[in-house]
Protein backbone atom coordinates (compact mmCIF):
# COMPACT_ATOMS: atom_id res chain seq x y z
CA UNK A 1 0.00 0.00 0.00
CA UNK A 2 1.46 3.46 -0.73
CA UNK A 3 0.70 6.62 1.29
CA UNK A 4 -1.01 9.62 -1.17
CA UNK A 5 -0.54 11.62 2.05
CA UNK A 6 2.35 12.98 3.89
CA UNK A 7 2.75 12.28 7.31
CA UNK A 8 3.64 14.96 9.97
CA UNK A 9 4.77 13.81 13.27
CA UNK A 10 5.72 16.09 16.17
CA UNK A 11 9.03 16.28 17.83
CA UNK A 12 8.64 15.23 21.30
CA UNK A 13 11.03 15.42 24.18
CA UNK A 14 10.74 12.83 27.32
CA UNK A 15 11.62 13.78 30.48
CA UNK A 16 11.30 12.01 34.41
CA UNK A 17 10.36 14.27 37.85
CA UNK A 18 10.36 13.58 41.35
CA UNK A 19 8.10 14.44 44.06
CA UNK A 20 10.38 13.65 47.22
CA UNK A 21 8.65 13.77 50.44
CA UNK A 22 9.61 12.82 54.22
CA UNK A 23 6.90 11.06 56.41
CA UNK A 24 6.30 14.00 58.42
CA UNK A 25 4.92 15.51 55.19
CA UNK A 26 7.33 17.88 53.60
CA UNK A 27 7.91 18.19 49.88
CA UNK A 28 11.13 19.19 48.12
CA UNK A 29 11.11 21.99 45.38
CA UNK A 30 14.01 23.46 43.19
CA UNK A 31 13.81 26.72 42.51
CA UNK A 32 14.86 27.05 38.70
CA UNK A 33 18.43 28.70 37.66
CA UNK A 34 17.53 28.62 33.73
CA UNK A 35 14.59 29.72 31.48
CA UNK A 36 11.58 28.58 31.17
CA UNK A 37 10.30 29.90 34.60
CA UNK A 38 13.60 30.98 36.06
CA UNK A 39 13.03 31.80 39.87
CA UNK A 40 9.90 29.38 39.73
CA UNK A 41 10.16 26.49 42.17
CA UNK A 42 9.53 23.11 40.57
CA UNK A 43 9.77 19.65 40.98
CA UNK A 44 13.56 17.79 40.72
CA UNK A 45 13.79 16.52 36.80
CA UNK A 46 14.91 17.03 33.47
CA UNK A 47 15.61 15.38 29.96
CA UNK A 48 16.09 11.29 29.95
CA UNK A 49 19.05 10.37 28.43
CA UNK A 50 19.35 8.29 25.68
CA UNK A 51 19.66 4.61 26.73
CA UNK A 52 17.85 5.72 29.90
CA UNK A 53 14.56 4.70 31.46
CA UNK A 54 12.47 6.94 33.29
CA UNK A 55 12.95 5.37 36.35
CA UNK A 56 17.17 5.98 36.40
CA UNK A 57 16.81 9.94 34.83
CA UNK A 58 14.31 10.89 37.44
CA UNK A 59 17.12 9.18 40.51
CA UNK A 60 20.34 10.61 38.59
CA UNK A 61 18.37 14.42 38.30
CA UNK A 62 16.87 14.24 41.81
CA UNK A 63 20.97 13.27 42.52
CA UNK A 64 22.50 16.22 39.86
CA UNK A 65 19.69 18.77 41.44
CA UNK A 66 19.72 18.49 45.01
CA UNK A 67 22.05 16.02 46.43
CA UNK A 68 19.37 13.61 47.28
CA UNK A 69 20.53 9.78 46.32
CA UNK A 70 17.92 7.07 46.27
CA UNK A 71 17.78 3.74 44.77
CA UNK A 72 15.80 4.11 41.73
CA UNK A 73 14.00 0.73 42.37
CA UNK A 74 12.26 2.90 45.60
CA UNK A 75 10.78 5.47 43.23
CA UNK A 76 7.23 4.73 42.75
CA UNK A 77 5.59 5.43 39.20
CA UNK A 78 3.02 8.30 39.94
CA UNK A 79 1.69 8.44 36.20
CA UNK A 80 2.36 9.98 33.36
CA UNK A 81 1.64 14.11 32.43
CA UNK A 82 1.66 14.98 28.68
CA UNK A 83 -0.71 17.36 27.98
CA UNK A 84 0.21 19.85 24.90
CA UNK A 85 1.60 23.06 25.76
CA UNK A 86 2.56 21.76 29.61
CA UNK A 87 6.62 23.49 28.67
CA UNK A 88 6.73 26.51 26.06
CA UNK A 89 9.61 25.17 24.51
CA UNK A 90 7.43 22.62 22.91
CA UNK A 91 6.01 19.00 23.40
CA UNK A 92 7.41 17.29 26.25
CA UNK A 93 6.02 14.65 28.26
CA UNK A 94 6.87 13.11 31.81
CA UNK A 95 6.84 10.31 33.93
CA UNK A 96 6.52 11.39 37.29
CA UNK A 97 7.71 9.03 40.41
CA UNK A 98 7.35 9.63 44.21
CA UNK A 99 10.45 8.95 46.31
CA UNK A 100 9.95 9.19 50.52
CA UNK A 101 13.07 9.67 52.69
CA UNK A 102 14.18 10.32 56.15
CA UNK A 103 13.11 13.86 57.45
CA UNK A 104 16.80 14.45 58.35
CA UNK A 105 17.59 14.31 54.33
CA UNK A 106 20.29 17.09 53.71
CA UNK A 107 19.64 18.95 50.32
CA UNK A 108 22.75 20.90 48.01
CA UNK A 109 21.57 22.50 45.27
CA UNK A 110 23.16 21.71 41.99
CA UNK A 111 23.11 21.58 38.26
CA UNK A 112 19.72 23.34 37.36
CA UNK A 113 18.93 24.23 40.77
CA UNK A 114 19.49 28.25 42.12
CA UNK A 115 18.46 26.74 45.28
CA UNK A 116 16.61 23.47 47.17
CA UNK A 117 14.53 23.86 50.06
CA UNK A 118 11.89 21.78 51.97
CA UNK A 119 8.30 22.62 51.88
CA UNK A 120 5.13 21.86 54.20
CA UNK A 121 2.78 20.18 51.96
CA UNK A 122 -0.16 22.43 54.20
CA UNK A 123 2.23 25.61 52.61
CA UNK A 124 3.46 25.28 48.98
CA UNK A 125 4.69 28.15 46.81
CA UNK A 126 1.12 29.62 44.98
CA UNK A 127 2.63 29.28 41.22
CA UNK A 128 4.87 26.10 40.39
CA UNK A 129 6.64 25.71 36.98
CA UNK A 130 5.01 23.68 34.53
CA UNK A 131 2.01 21.37 35.55
CA UNK A 132 3.90 20.60 38.73
CA UNK A 133 0.94 21.80 40.98
CA UNK A 134 -0.98 18.70 39.00
CA UNK A 135 1.75 16.23 39.73
CA UNK A 136 2.02 17.17 43.50
CA UNK A 137 -1.27 17.01 43.87
CA UNK A 138 -1.82 13.63 42.23
CA UNK A 139 1.12 12.63 44.44
CA UNK A 140 -0.33 14.38 48.25
CA UNK A 141 -3.45 12.40 47.21
CA UNK A 142 -1.76 8.68 46.54
CA UNK A 143 0.06 9.38 50.09
CA UNK A 144 -2.80 11.17 51.45
CA UNK A 145 -0.84 14.41 53.40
Amino acid sequence: MVATETETFETIRFTADVVTMTPDGRVLLIERDWPPYEGAWALPGGHVDIGESSRLAAARELAEETGVRVDPGHLRQLGVWDQPGRDPRGRYVTVAYLAVVPADTTIVAGDDARTARWWPSTDLPPHLAFDHADILTAALTEVSV
